[in-house]
């Protein structure tokens, strides 16, 4: 099911506590300069319209997420979307995420990396751009602290059962662990808009979560 476009975002909103092109970053990895301290610190490829990130700032102001996401018009709704909510602890990069995990983060300074719902390249030919591919496996495990996770959700089996075959080729997280599902209590306690539409269709979501060994 295709993305939704996202809305226009209002030109006179302040983005500048939230949003980045991934060539306004510091040269290296610098949370003090991106957050204003050093503490927990927590990624999501590919981030949509930003409802996992919004609603993961508010419930954790001591950490620090990171959003990246390659369409910049989305990149900047959900900007904007952090933004109006006043959170300071979340910002977006538009850029190559890839790019970014192989040649910005550093080992073991994640606290979790996040990837929901990415584009599943359907064609045989062009799986090969798929974000869960060998290398970021690696980036994940080298990145990730020890004992942390990586959450990967998506609508498509063939794409989960891949990446559960691929895993522990590429790496050495720990895994698949479950993750049950829960109850949403309100309109939008869902982890994504895309989780949102498959459940209310009665679509079915395949979940796991792996674990850097300690």
């Amino acid at each position: 099911m295709p993305r939704r476009p996202p809305r226009k975002v209002d030109p006179s909103l302040d983005l500048s506590r939230n949003f980045r092109h991934a060539e306004e970053l510091p040269p290296t990895f610098d949370p003090q300069a991106l957050y204003g301290r050093d503490g927990e610190w927590e990624v999501e490829m590919g981030s949509g319209k930003g409802l996992f990130l919004s609603t993961a700032a508010k419930l954790n102001p001591a950490r620090d997420f990171l959003g990246i996401e390659i369409a910049h018009k989305f990149a900047l709704a959900a900007a904007a979307r952090l933004a109006k909510a006043g959170l300071t602890n979340a910002m977006l990069v538009s850029g190559d995420g890839l790019k970014l995990f192989h040649e910005w983060i550093p080992d073991n300074r994640l606290s979790a990396v996040h990837v929901y719902f990415p584009d599943p390249w359907w064609k045989l030919r062009h799986r090969k751009r798929r974000v869960l591919n060998e290398a970021f496996l690696k980036d994940v495990e080298r990145t990730l602290i020890p004992g942390c996770l990586l959450h990967f959700w998506t609508d498509v089996e063939e794409y989960f059962q891949s990446t559960l075959e691929l895993i522990p080729r590429a790496c050495n997280l720990e895994g698949p662990l479950p993750v049950p599902e829960k109850p949403a209590e309100h309109d939008l306690d869902y982890r994504t808009h895309f989780e949102r539409r498959m459940r209310l269709h009665d679509k079915p979501i395949y979940r796991a979560e792996f674990r850097k060994k300690l």
